[in-house]
């Protein structure tokens, strides 16, 4: 163990200290809007390819959500040239994998491919890009819709998660879940899914990353001429809705069968925009990352009032976000005490500034995270892709100076801001039975939802 604090804490002065990533980024933007960027890492004889579309379940609108989501799976249908799946056949044949994602904000598609066969994923997207022409759309929405029932109808805390998230968020979109509302997922038809590519779909809204043991020049080359000719269709659609300041305590429970019962209370607070975001990143840390954290030390180790706990916060999603606490209960345990007891460890991080021992500690964390995270490229295209979306990749340096400059006063000063009660959607889950044993499970419901989850791909 001192062994391993020792090296963090030798990493992350270096990895502040040198020049950073995006210094040896090659950019560049295509004269059809593509945006390009190409990172040499020659530690391993692979790359891995991303191509980020700017559409995700924020972009839908009302009657139509999970469309994102559902599009993602399409896209694997096949092309004007492609049958389906042939495009995952063509990767693994040449050794590589591939997957895709969906989230709130964006979707994400991929390969991780031996770099001398770097051209196969770069042809394979360009042409999923410019020539859309999915099979078997019933089939593939009926393994969307059992998604949804394995993810949300057989798991009672994701099923909370998704309500506390629809009661927290009244009229911007992050009020539906990625998947979907299930009668919305069972209207929606082919010629939706064609309109929504047509829109968000073009060059126009695409990021292109490459990163691994490529000649960066070569790429950027090959990109161009693949890529280069697709042309833009509509314009995507922006988002406009805002959600207003909530003016009040909000509260909502959740009756069904459920093993034990849960809750949440989520609070609104600013993404990267604010200065505040890094602040908030480290509160989250302090508050429940990991076993000496405030919330497991009082609520799981000295109370025994929960069997786990958990803060969450994301500084870089494109609107301004939820900070959610949650935890499930041990048996026995009624919600309204665990929930007073985590008001009050809330309350004690409100008036009491944290130690410099462990805002140290809940710093390290984040910056040792983020420094080991490089050593995986497709981590580093993620990032780099993500912070492009955001308004710049340049931004990626910036984390570990933002996490360094957090204080004391800083995270006593964001507590006492957005974690206030007014400012709080208190989400209960009640039981009213047991979960049957066939049930299955999912990850949080506002998460990642990936095309290959069903068939036992990867991730």
């Amino acid at each position: 163990m001192f062994a391993l604090a020792a090296v963090i804490l030798w990493l992350v002065p270096r990895a502040a200290d040198c020049a950073g990533i995006s210094d040896a980024v090659k950019a560049a933007t295509l004269p059809n809007g593509v945006r390009v960027l190409v990172l040499e890492d020659h530690k391993a004889p692979v790359a891995t390819l991303n191509v980020f579309y700017k559409v995700g379940s924020r972009n839908e609108e009302f009657g139509k959500t999970g469309i994102s989501h559902l599009l993602e799976h399409l896209m694997f249908r096949g092309t004007k040239k492609l049958k389906p799946e042939e495009f995952s056949n063509i990767i693994q044949e040449n050794g590589g994998m591939d997957n895709a994602f969906t989230t709130a904000d964006y979707t994400d598609y991929f390969e991780v491919i031996n770099r001398d066969h770097f051209d196969v994923p770069i042809s394979l997207e360009s042409d999923r890009m410019a020539n859309f022409l999915p099979q078997g759309f019933d089939s593939e929405k009926a393994v969307v819709i059992e998604e949804r029932r394995m993810r949300t109808e057989d798991n009672p805390q994701d099923a909370l998660g998704e309500v506390a998230q629809a009661q927290a968020f009244v009229e911007h979109p992050y009020h539906w879940p990625v998947i979907g509302w299930m009668q919305d997922l069972q209207r929606l038809t082919l010629a939706d899914a064609v309109t929504y590519h047509h829109m968000f779909y073009s060059p126009q809204n695409a990021i292109i990353v490459a990163v691994g043991d490529l000649d960066g020049d070569k790429v950027l080359k090959q990109i161009g001429e693949s890529f280069g000719s697709v042309r833009n269709l509509a314009k995507p659609r922006p988002v406009a809705e805002v959600e207003p300041p909530q003016k009040g305590e909000r509260r909502v429970t959740l009756e069904r069968p459920a093993d034990l019962p849960a809750l949440s209370m989520s609070y609104h607070t600013p993404n990267y925009k604010s200065g505040d975001g890094f602040a908030l990143e480290v509160a989250s840390v302090l508050m429940a990352g990991g076993k000496s954290s405030q919330l497991y030390r009082r609520m799981v180790v000295d109370k025994r009032l929960v069997v786990g706990v958990d803060a969450s916060y994301d500084r870089l999603s494109f609107d301004p976000g939820l900070f959610t606490i949650s935890a499930q209960m041990r048996p026995g345990v009624k919600a309204q005490d665990a929930l007073n007891e985590m008001g009050k460890a809330v309350a004690a991080m409100r008036d009491n500034r944290v130690s410099d021992d462990e805002l140290q500690k809940a710093k390290n964390q984040e910056q040792s995270a983020f420094v080991f995270g490089q050593d995986s490229i497709f981590a580093q295209a993620m990032q780099l892709g993500l912070y492009e979306m955001l308004g710049s990749y340049k931004m990626y340096d910036q984390f570990l100076a933002g996490i360094n400059a957090v204080s004391a006063a800083d995270v006593q000063r964001v507590t006492k801001q957005y974690l206030i009660d007014s400012n709080r959607t208190v989400a209960i889950l009640a039981p009213t039975g047991t979960m049957p044993r066939r049930a299955g499970g999912g990850r949080a419901v506002g998460g990642p939802i990936r095309h290959a989850d069903l068939t036992g791909g990867p991730l």
